[in-house]
């Protein structure tokens, strides 16, 4: 059983745990690979690949304002999940969204409690790279070795651990505190 005072900081992820966007994934890709090839790039691959190949090629910032508008308005109209009800206060999200669909999400859900969103646009990396958890963390004043981020993939625990911080699924976490 998870016990959240054994915890100085806790980190949740956002898509998935707290909340489900309403996103055609399939049909970001469709437009991510038309923004690509109207750049004169050859897309390939699944949506994150192509991500590679926008910032391999300059075209970061135009292929993310694309994902980030599907994102926005999925957030609008996300489904809010169990465990987003039980958020106490002082948590930090880490998610593969943008930031700014994060925050629309927990505003739209009035998922409150949560002083800290790091998205994947936030710092230059994103999850698996522990990078995006460990500023999390950093701006709740935390301790990777003093924190617990609940999740719902093999991503985020992946995460965790190369953070150096304690991971558990979502699923758990709610038999714990639900």
């Amino acid at each position: 059983m998870v016990a959240v005072d054994e915890y100085e900081t806790l980190v949740f992820d956002l898509d998935g745990t707290l909340v489900r966007l309403a996103v055609d994934w399939e049909e970001v890709a469709g437009a991510v690979a038309a923004a690509l090839a109207d750049r004169g790039v050859s897309p390939s691959g699944d949506l994150w690949t192509m991500l590679e190949t926008a910032d391999r090629t300059g075209h970061r910032e135009a292929v993310e304002a694309v994902i980030a508008d599907f994102e926005r308005d999925g957030a609008r109209d996300s489904e809010r999940l169990p465990a987003a009800g039980i958020v106490p206060g002082g948590v930090g999200v880490c998610s593969l969204n943008c930031e700014a669909a994060c925050r629309v999400a927990l505003d739209v859900h009035d998922v409150g409690g949560v002083e800290a969103v790091v998205g994947r646009d936030t710092v230059d990396t994103e999850k698996p790279d522990p990078e995006p958890l460990l500023e999390a963390i950093r701006r709740l004043d935390g301790d990777p070795g003093e924190t617990l981020f609940v999740g719902d993939s093999e991503r985020d625990e992946v995460t965790a651990d190369r953070a150096g911080a304690d991971f558990v699924y979502v699923s758990e976490w709610l038999r714990a505190y639900a």
